[in-house]
């Protein structure tokens, strides 16, 4: 089982970011809900994982963070738990702040640089410069064995050279894990509103983006283990695995989900009705979605697909009891003709190009 705990508390809201967050709140209120829902959530089974995210969790002190982490320890099973990530902005830590992170316990940083470039972080939206995320990576590399950086192209007004310098800059700082995340315009952001005044790379350069960030990663000694994620050898995220190996999680905080391998649900989005909420002992789950074996079936095809290991064929016949070749016969016959697929010692993958075109694969295993 893993955790992952949604600090929804941000300086400034990123012009791109459709994640549920605000960036004014009661955080010691907040903090006290999260402990009291890990009282009311807390169970025996192994946790493997821990995640904090948001938002920007580092917006809040160490001494909250610790409150977090021992309400944990105080309600969950977390003997065996290999990794403990949190989620960190440049701008808002020191290296004070992240050697007090390491000692709370935390083995895994991933920073939100997303550029190099300071033209670029200030048409996003973000709050540090460029100096400030060489520097702090630098910090975070002689306190933490594990780190990983967040990086974007098809950024507005970005050019192939600053995808280059960005991608070099990562790699000669010695990151473990590279994420790199294509823009895209989701509602209600404020990229979405403004998107006519927006300059866009053309769809050309954007292609020419992703093939170099494909081809230069692997051969920094970066390995893709997923569409998005690159990482030494090693340096998996071990939590993200989860997710696409059907691992079951709790969310803890506003917004966030949980999947219990039967059905999927999600708190409230709205900080003060979760606080409320908590204070008053209801449940501020909403139930999302009762988990059939068909949405099953489906969602451990595209979410393993997703990863270079893709879908053990073994492993969906002794969870389902039967052959995938049955069941999605006409889709694995049509993605091979259009070589998006390939069947390596019993596992389907997706080839390089279909990584290319991933969507359109995933949407072949919707019965």
């Amino acid at each position: 089982m893993e955790i992952y705990i949604h600090i929804p508390f941000c300086i400034r809201k990123c012009k791109y970011c459709a994640f549920y967050s605000i960036v004014n709140g009661n955080i010691d209120d907040y903090v006290n809900a999260l402990c009291t829902e890990m009282k009311m959530r807390s169970c025996d089974e192994e946790v493997e994982t821990v995640y904090i995210g948001g938002g920007t969790p580092t917006v809040l002190t160490t001494v909250q963070i610790a409150k977090i982490i021992n309400a944990l320890n105080d309600n969950f099973n977390l003997t065996n738990c290999i990794e403990w990530t949190i989620e960190a902005n440049p701008g808002t830590v020191d290296s004070n702040y992240l050697q007090e992170l390491r000692r709370l316990g935390i083995n895994r940083l991933s920073l939100g640089v997303q550029s190099f470039n300071d033209k670029l972080l200030n048409i996003i939206g973000r709050i540090h410069n460029q100096n400030e995320a060489i520097e702090i990576i630098k910090s975070a590399k002689n306190i933490f064995d594990n780190v990983s950086v967040d990086l974007m192209y098809g950024l507005p007004e970005q050019t192939f050279k600053d995808v280059c310098e960005s991608i070099d800059t990562a790699a000669n700082l010695k990151v473990n894990h590279i994420s790199i995340y294509g823009l895209e315009i989701e509602k209600g952001t404020v990229f979405y509103n403004e998107q006519n005044k927006l300059k866009l790379p053309d769809d050309d350069l954007t292609a020419d983006m992703y093939e170099y960030i494909t081809h230069e990663l692997p051969r920094l000694g970066y390995k893709r283990y997923e569409i998005s994620n690159y990482a030494q050898i090693g340096f998996e995220s071990h939590h993200n695995l989860g997710y696409w190996n059907d691992v079951k999680y709790i969310g803890l905080g506003a917004a966030a989900h949980s999947y219990n391998g039967i059905k999927r649900q999600s708190n409230i989005a709205n900080v003060n009705e979760y606080i409320e909420g908590i204070k008053q002992g209801r449940d501020v789950s909403i139930l999302e979605e009762i988990v059939t074996t068909q949405a099953a079936m489906e969602e451990f095809c595209f979410l393993s697909l997703r990863t270079s290991a893709g879908i053990d064929m073994n492993k969906f016949y002794n969870k389902f009891g039967t052959s995938i070749e049955k069941i999605f016969a006409e889709s694995l016959k049509k993605l091979q003709r259009q070589n998006m697929i390939e069947v390596v010692e019993g596992h389907i993958k997706l080839t390089e190009y279909g990584m290319k075109f991933g969507n359109a694969a995933f949407a072949e295993f919707i019965l």
